[in-house]
């Protein structure tokens, strides 16, 4: 299995991860560090709407959490 195939694994992985009682639209996203590591996220609804967040974000902050940078 190549990187992108990888990376599509873990974006479908993720999207059944997602909360979305209210748009009921799951998304998972996959993020490719310089270091070789894949991180997944989904989306997080909230009823009062701001602190809703989209799966890359979350990906992303997952990764910055972990020490990645770039």
């Amino acid at each position: 299995m190549n990187i992108y195939e990888k990376m599509i694994k873990c974006a479908l992985d993720s999207q059944k991860r997602a909360y979305t009682p209210y748009s009921k639209f799951n998304v998972g996203a996959a993020v490719l560090t310089e270091s070789g590591k894949i991180y997944g996220g989904c989306n997080i609804e909230n009823a009062s709407y701001t602190p809703t967040i989209c799966a890359e974000r979350v990906a992303i902050f997952k990764a910055i959490y972990d020490g990645e940078k770039r």
